[in-house]
């Protein structure tokens, strides 16, 4: 039996059998329907689709609207970000400004945490300074390239977080900013007109 607002409730019975032979009814598989006359709802880290469909349609058992007008997330918890694989951005500085980054360090100290599945290292020059040295006795003015360090970890908070990653990030040598989630959060979703069924 389901609800009006059900959006299996139209759909047609239908009986298959196994792979043991045995009969199984079931409902015949439900497609997308076409979206149109759309809007766009920012993501906040507070959301629930719940929430949301209540919000836009007073009824929050009418959330897979949401879904179904976001297709390119496979689950409900990517189209708010709240899966269990999430990246992050750490910002990196180095202790010591003359010493070459520990890079080898910081990866394979990365690579044997459980639970991470992908590090990107990322170092962008952002401005050339000028620096006064002393060569061979002579007073001259250099341009040095100033950088900005950043790695990026994919990993699977069920298995760790992002405060134990910034401290494995500082055994390898840097400084380690707070991390920046990259995610959904501050991005559009798409929120359907209010269609029952």
């Amino acid at each position: 039996m389901f609800s009006k607002i059900s959006r299996y409730r139209t759909l047609p019975d239908m009986v298959t059998t196994d792979a043991r032979g045995r009969t199984v009814s079931s409902r015949a598989l439900r497609l997308l329907p076409p979206v149109s006359g759309t809007f766009l709802h920012t993501v906040e880290g507070v959301d629930r689709l719940e929430h949301l469909a209540f919000k836009y349609y007073q009824q929050p058992r009418s959330w897979w609207h949401i879904c179904d007008a976001n297709p390119a997330f496979m689950a409900p918890q990517a189209l708010l970000g709240k899966e269990p694989v999430v990246s992050a951005r750490f910002s990196l500085t180095l202790r010591a400004e003359d010493d070459l980054p520990p890079w080898a360090e910081l990866l394979g100290q990365l690579a044997a945490v459980v639970g991470v599945e992908r590090v990107q290292v990322v170092e962008e020059e952002v401005e050339l300074v000028q620096q006064q040295r002393d060569v061979a006795g002579t007073r001259v003015t250099v341009v040095v390239p100033r950088y900005e360090r950043a790695v990026i970890v994919t990993y699977n908070q069920m298995n760790v977080d992002a405060g134990e990653l910034a401290k494995v990030i500082a055994r390898s040598g840097f400084s380690v900013g707070p991390p920046e989630p990259i995610g959904r959060v501050g991005k559009p979703i798409i929120i359907p007109p209010d269609v029952v069924g």
